[in-house]
């Protein structure tokens, strides 16, 4: 898809934006802190209904607003799209070319993007929960109907917690036939989990390496694992094995909510041994592969929204990123004018006020 126009209303610090996109490269500038980071979590709140901040609904209504709006008109195949979102405290509406979906995420799949932050550091510094998510939103990106089977996961996993909790550590025959229940629904819904991030990683793996190279311009010996976080082929099984632990400790300690994407340079743990230019690289290299993946399974690239990155990397990296960019439409945000503002078919600049000026 190719996003054509973008209106906010009361979203963040913005009371009221318009802005036309061309198909290639936009280029946003203006000083820190005055809301160009925005206008990339409205594209991405558009596409996967969450803020790649993390933030909550409420929190991206602008102070004294009852509700925000965000608007884009694009095209794809030929034919025009209208995407709206009515975010409320609470509650997110949304509607495609006038149609109230009954679901949001109904939504999903209509717009695709890729979205690098600088605290994308997280997903080699951090811990698993991050790498499992970026894992998870890439599968969804892929095909929006794993959304289904994630939140039936999470959802079984809230239960059979909640149950543990209750056992205080002893499994009455009550307790028992319960959890055997809950446990039929994890190890389906899990192993599916599992064995869809195993296959995504090993197709995720070349586009990995390549990118990391067309960074560094250097070849290197580069890894992603998939590390299952219980032993054997079932996880039923394991999850049976396991159900004294779980009952003392009451949680779930096994399964894919437990499981891990080890990342590693040069035959050492990434997370540990890399320096942090490294380590940006390789972050910024997953969120690459996973753009180039996805534009090969599905014919279209996704729309890229890069806050910042240019900061973050030395003038070598820097300009290997640009030179390396990939074909589509893309949003760039950066506190300086450098030399990637020349790239751009369109050029935004905020003033310290925080008024946008259009060229």
């Amino acid at each position: 898809m190719h996003l054509k126009r973008l209106w906010l209303s009361d979203f963040r610090s913005h009371e009221s934006v318009t802005l036309d996109l061309p198909a290639g490269l936009t280029f946003v500038c203006g000083p820190n802190g005055i809301g160009k980071t925005n206008l990339l979590e409205a594209v991405g709140f558009l596409a996967t209904m969450k803020s790649f901040r993390g933030a909550t609904t409420e929190t991206m209504i602008r102070s004294g607003a009852s509700s925000a709006v965000i608007r884009a008109e694009g095209e794809r195949d030929g034919r025009e799209l209208l995407i709206e979102l009515e975010l409320g405290k609470g509650k997110t509406r949304a509607q495609i070319n006038r149609q109230r979906l009954r679901r949001g995420s109904d939504l999903l799949g209509a717009l695709r993007v890729t979205v690098f932050a600088p605290d994308d550091l997280a997903l080699v510094k951090g811990g698993p929960k991050e790498r499992r998510r970026f894992l998870d939103d890439l599968l969804v990106s892929l095909d929006p109907q794993a959304d289904t089977i994630l939140v039936d996961m999470e959802r079984t996993l809230k239960h059979r917690n909640a149950l543990l909790r209750q056992a205080h550590g002893r499994i009455s025959s009550e307790i028992a036939m319960t959890l055997d229940v809950w446990d039929d629904r994890l190890a389906t819904t899990g192993q599916t989990v599992t064995e869809r991030r195993e296959s995504l990683v090993a197709s995720l793996m070349p586009y990995f390496v390549e990118a990391y190279e067309d960074l560094s311009r250097r070849s290197v010996n580069l890894c992603a694992r998939y590390q299952r976080s219980w032993q054997g082929d079932c996880l039923g099984d394991a999850l049976k094995s396991g159900r004294s632990d779980d009952a003392r400790r009451g949680v779930t300690l096994i399964g894919p909510h437990r499981d891990d994407l080890e990342l590693s340079l040069e035959a050492m743990a990434a997370r540990n041994t890399a320096s942090q230019g490294e380590q940006r690289t390789i972050a910024l290299a997953l969120r690459l592969a996973g753009h180039r993946l996805v534009t090969a399974r599905l014919g279209e690239p996704p729309l890229l929204l890069l806050d910042d990155v240019l900061s973050e990397f030395d003038d070598q990296r820097s300009e290997a990123l640009m030179l390396n960019l990939p074909q589509g439409q893309a949003i760039i945000t950066s506190a300086t004018v450098g030399p990637a503002a020349d790239k751009a078919e369109r050029f935004l600049q905020f003033d310290s006020t925080g008024q946008l000026s259009l060229d």
